[in-house]
């Protein structure tokens, strides 16, 4: 039997499944959506529209497919009949109707829906079911739920962060093993597959499902050559033109495929800190997989010590440490993107991630040795031009401890995130 490793966004989906009848759950392939889902109710009544029957069923008669699965119902993929959003409405409203007019039972969730196409999804869940659906964006395992921990939103208070029990200093070799692996649960449940295996099909099945019908057939090598050169620049500020080239595909055509990436939850964009105060900031996005071991696969790494020792490995090392951050904040039901920014303006002054959590901000720069110069907290002082509370500037890396520079700015371990 496969061993169920417990997701801390778990306690965000019960607790909307009391507040809204339909919940959705988008995230890329494979994370875990419907093994969670099911997992907290085990009673619960599924359906996937990967199967053709259902599939065809949801598309030419949604309300016979809604009578057939009872609720609460878990309908995987759902993406591919976007017509039932309309008859769920009805459903939710009626039930709603019944509770307040006819003394009907308490409406507690009835559908949850989940998908891996969110740019498919997200217009139409807008439109049809506004004030009756709770969003959760999933991914992979977090460090923290590999170690059975809780996921805190990571907000880099040092009073904080030193009550914080770590009992493990960082192990860089570890650690870049954890970045190597990735982040997809079959990968940790599974013994009798191999990484490369896995990636291999990985790939293959996200072209098959999430991407054939919105790229044409004799595209698809290209298409491997545009992620092989977004994997290889994760980290950077997206060149767009540069990752064009590469792939020998037009400009508007990158553009098209990166909102792909973005919207099937493998990489995210990083926004520059948005602020008038401060002039001739970069506008240009940050680019980060949001799975350390799939980028490492395009980018034809074969082990983890040759990534450690290579070039790649500050880029993948700030992958891990970013896409971390962003766990900790989706697992406790909070948008990243409300949150997280970078900052490099024209004179190539670069913060590589602030954090801007109730009207303060943290500056956080992130090295993968055990004890980086201190010179490079330099750039926060830019920050002391806006008009808001700067909190303690960090150094997250390989230390031990933590520890201050100056008075201002610590360095602290990584696996304290």
């Amino acid at each position: 039997m496969e061993k169920y490793i417990k997701r801390n966004i778990e306690s965000v989906v019960m607790r909307l499944s009391k507040g809204f009848p339909v919940v959705m759950v988008t995230g890329p392939r494979q994370v875990g959506k419907t093994t969670m889902l099911r997992h907290i109710n085990k009673n619960i009544n599924y359906v996937s529209l990967d199967n053709l029957n259902a599939r065809d069923l949801a598309i030419s008669d949604p309300e016979l497919f809604l009578e057939t699965y009872k609720t609460p119902l878990v309908i995987d993929e759902f993406q591919y009949a976007p017509n039932l959003l309309s008859y769920i409405k009805i459903r939710v409203d009626e039930a709603r109707f019944d509770r307040v007019f006819n003394s009907g039972d308490d409406v507690n969730v009835m559908y949850y829906l989940t998908g891996s196409q969110s740019f498919l999804s997200m217009k139409n869940v807008s439109e049809s079911l506004a004030g009756r659906v709770g969003i959760i964006e999933m991914y992979g395992l977090s460090t923290n739920e590999l170690n059975m921990q809780s996921d805190e939103i990571f907000i880099p208070e040092i009073s904080e962060l030193q009550k914080k029990k770590i009992s493990n200093k960082p192990d860089s070799n570890k650690i870049f093993e954890r970045i190597f692996k990735g982040s997809y649960p079959e990968l940790y449940i599974n013994e009798n597959v191999t990484l490369n295996e896995y990636y291999e099909s990985y790939v293959k099945t996200y072209i098959e499902r999430d991407i054939r019908d919105l790229i044409n057939i004799s595209d698809e090598i290209k298409f491997m050559k545009f992620m092989t050169s977004i994997a290889a620049r994760t980290g950077e500020e997206l060149n767009i033109t540069t990752v064009a080239n590469d792939a020998e595909i037009s400009v508007p055509t990158a553009q098209s495929w990166l909102s792909i990436l973005v919207n099937t939850g493998l990489v995210i964009l990083l926004e520059p800190f948005p602020n008038n105060v401060i002039k001739r900031t970069i506008k240009r996005p940050k680019i980060y997989f949001m799975d350390t071991g799939l980028a490492c696969y395009l980018a034809k790494y074969p082990s983890a010590e040759i990534l450690e020792a290579s070039a790649y490995a500050g880029h993948i090392f700030e992958t891990y440490v970013v896409s971390e951050i962003v766990k900790t904040f989706a697992n406790n039901g909070k948008d990243f993107k409300r949150y997280l920014f970078y900052y490099r303006d024209d004179k190539k002054r670069e913060i590589d991630l602030i954090i801007d959590y109730n009207n303060k901000l943290y500056p956080i720069e992130i090295k993968k040795g055990k004890k980086p110069n201190g010179e490079c907290t330099k750039n926060f002082e830019v920050l002391g031009n806006l008009n808001m509370e700067i909190g303690k500037g960090i150094v997250l890396c390989m230390c031990d401890e933590i520890f201050p520079i100056d008075r201002d700015n610590y360095y602290v371990p990584v696996n304290y995130i």
